[in-house]
């Protein structure tokens, strides 16, 4: 991204005259610039990346605390439809499949900060228009745009962490930004489920609007833009204004229009979706009815799951960052392929099919409730392996725009969580849960390899000719 015709500030001086273009970049040296992200405290760099967090987990907090609240909804409603009961939860996951298109691009043309603060109002907003629904249609409604603004912390959240953590050190800090992710969809049911039974579910809506709004209050006094294009288009600008010499220029400038810098920004996560091959499937699958579980103890079915993933992120945040350092070492190049080792990979894409297995069979067999439960632990473990070694990898490999290939990595995962539970009646009406679930567990071995052959080739697959577009 060097632009063109570029000269350092010190050619002004030697020449004794001004040129057109004066290049700014961090100051020297740039390794002590506290200006630049990368060199803040690690104090400042946690307390952005846990207030990201924070927010991250109340997200999917607010997506899953309907699930076990869905029944008093349609008795609100006065209506029977299945395909309504499952789709008012699920369309809040359609939401999460559409903001990173926009979102992402949004925070890498004007900054992460300010699509921050702007989304987490909206958020707050739609979560209060949920509560004041007056029908069917408003509330799914508002559930598909509190996903679409909510969805920006854990879209852009990774573009943070790749502005102002070395790679070396974010294995660790993707692992931990990801915990708001993981605990949100294990504890939402849970508190769904019993402040449904106690006061009804346009109070749960009403609580986590009140929590959604003090978090984004302390956010909006916390977080600081970390961008380095914004930041040094700002530096620029700054100059510009103090010397009246309009030739300063941020070094990462583009030479191109603000409107072409608009489209290009805005096209970038769709052309990565479609054009580049680094994609993760996801597959989030409904939980097994076949206990008559209440609604309290519906949504205590999740924690199982929960706790499978918060020790997978115990796991790869020891192995992740390790592998770099080790590279490193012993002189080899730390290569973006470093955050796909066997160590992480194989357990990984075997154990996410694993749990489906166990979790299908032994609910089809209606044995004790703890065994599909352990299914899901196991579930849980394997595919958080796999969701944050893809996230730590695609950031590594588009360092410059991590944002916006999370943003089409969040894409195919948000279509996939909000389409599959549609059709997850049908399938398991039609085959049993035994049967479902393990054609769920071999479409998840058949894509195992995949990363497999990206740890072994893929800085050779990203250089191929057909796999190099303009971003």
């Amino acid at each position: 991204m060097e632009p063109k015709d570029a000269s350092s500030s010190e050619s002004t001086t030697e020449a004794g005259h001004v040129p057109a273009t004066i290049e700014v970049w961090w100051s020297e040296p740039e390794h002590e610039d506290p200006a630049n992200p990368m060199n803040w405290s690690s104090r400042k760099k946690w307390t952005n990346i846990l207030t990201i967090s924070a927010i991250s987990f109340l997200v999917p907090l607010v997506s899953s605390m309907l699930a076990p609240a869905v029944q008093s909804v349609m008795a609100d409603f006065g209506t029977d439809s299945e395909r309504f009961a499952t789709f008012v939860v699920s369309i809040f996951v359609l939401g999460f499949a559409c903001g990173p298109l926009v979102l992402a691009p949004l925070s890498e043309l004007y900054g992460r900060v300010v699509v921050y603060h702007g989304t987490n109002a909206l958020f707050c907003a739609f979560t209060v228009a949920c509560a004041l629904a007056t029908g069917e249609a408003m509330l799914l409604a508002c559930r598909f745009l509190s996903g679409f603004a909510g969805v920006a912390t854990i879209t852009i959240g990774s573009g943070t962490i790749a502005d102002v953590m070395p790679r070396e050190r974010r294995g660790l800090a993707v692992a931990v930004w990801s915990v708001g992710t993981i605990l949100g969809p294990m504890v939402g049911p849970i508190l769904g489920g019993y402040v449904a039974d106690v006061a009804g579910w346009r109070w749960m809506f009403w609580i986590l609007a009140i929590v959604v709004g003090v978090v984004a209050v302390f956010a909006y006094f916390v977080l600081e833009e970390t961008y380095p294009p914004v930041l040094l288009e700002r530096k620029a600008a700054r100059l510009r204004k103090e010397t009246g010499i309009p030739g300063y220029r941020s070094r990462l400038a583009l030479d191109l229009t603000p409107g072409q810098l608009f489209a290009r920004s805005i096209l970038r996560p769709t052309k990565m979706l479609l054009c580049c091959p680094h994609r993760h499937r996801h597959v989030h699958l409904r939980r097994d009815s076949v206990y008559g579980f209440s609604t309290t103890a519906a949504g205590l079915v999740f924690l199982a799951g929960g706790l499978g993933t918060l020790a997978g992120l115990a796991y790869i945040a020891h192995f992740s960052d390790r592998n770099l350092k080790r590279r490193a070492a012993a002189g080899k190049p730390v290569t973006p392929e470093a955050r796909l080792p066997l160590t992480v990979t194989i357990p990984g894409a075997l154990t996410f099919p694993l749990g489906l297995f166990v979790y299908g069979w032994s609910a089809e067999a209606h044995v004790h409730w703890i065994v599909p439960q352990l299914g899901t632990a196991v579930t849980g473990f394997g595919s958080i392996l796999v969701f944050a070694a893809v996230q730590t990898y695609l950031i590594d490999a588009f360092e410059g725009h991590a944002a916006s290939v999370v943003g089409a990595n969040a894409v195919l995962r948000g279509l996939a969580g909000a389409l599959v539970p549609l059709g997850g009646l049908g399938l398991y009406e039609a085959l049993g849960w035994g049967v479902g679930n393990s054609l769920m567990g071999f479409v998840a071995l058949l894509f195992a390899p995949v990363l497999w052959i990206l740890g072994a080739h893929g800085a050779r697959i990203r250089g191929m000719k057909s796999n190099k577009i303009e971003l």
